[in-house]
């Protein structure tokens, strides 16, 4: 279902500016498909009279299927930065959904748990979450297999990030000693 947003701009005539840039925009491509799939999510759990944001999911699943992990753990598994498991952290915590106790074996280290409130939460949520991943599967084939496409490409930035790539360019001098970007 197209977003309030993408509907009138499509009704105005508006142009989507990111889209003739091609690959170029495909960073803000998906940050607004993610968006759009926030936004649906969060439209079914509150249908459905639940107070959840979409990014605590990850977070949420590992503690209910794995037991306490720190933030690290929980970072390094869901393939995100630290600062973003801290961020989901800081919110779960605040919504009473986990307890951060510092690890019994590392004391440098913080675990994070379920709370009650947090495993009834996520008791409730299962069934949607299991139609929505019912979804997110016939949308990926409908789409003709994106997910493969987009995970190749996390490999290939996994090799070589975009940064380097930008680096190996800018560096490399033509004849007269100019870079192929024309920055000198």
């Amino acid at each position: 279902m197209p977003t309030e947003l993408s509907t009138k701009a499509k009704s105005e005539g508006i142009v989507d500016a990111g889209h003739g840039l091609g690959a170029a925009a495909i960073g803000g491509r998906l940050r607004r498909l993610s968006e759009r799939i926030d936004e649906d999510c969060s439209r079914i759990y509150a249908e459905n009279g639940i107070v959840f944001e979409q990014r605590w999911l990850g977070v949420m699943n590992l503690l209910a299927t794995e037991g306490s992990q720190s933030v690290g753990t929980l970072a390094a598994k869901l393939g995100i930065s630290h600062a973003s498991i801290s961020q989901s952290r800081k919110s779960l915590q605040k919504a009473g959904f986990i307890i951060a106790q510092v690890d019994k074996k590392d004391a440098r280290s913080v675990l994070l748990r379920l709370s009650p409130a947090g495993r009834r939460l996520f008791a409730r949520i299962s069934p949607i979450v299991e139609i929505l991943r019912r979804i997110s599967v016939e949308a990926n084939e409908e789409a003709g297999h994106p997910l493969a496409a987009i995970e190749r490409l996390e490999q290939a930035m996994n090799r070589r990030s975009l940064y380097e790539r930008y680096q190996a360019i800018v560096s490399k001098k033509d004849a007269n000693g100019r870079s192929e970007s024309g920055r000198s």
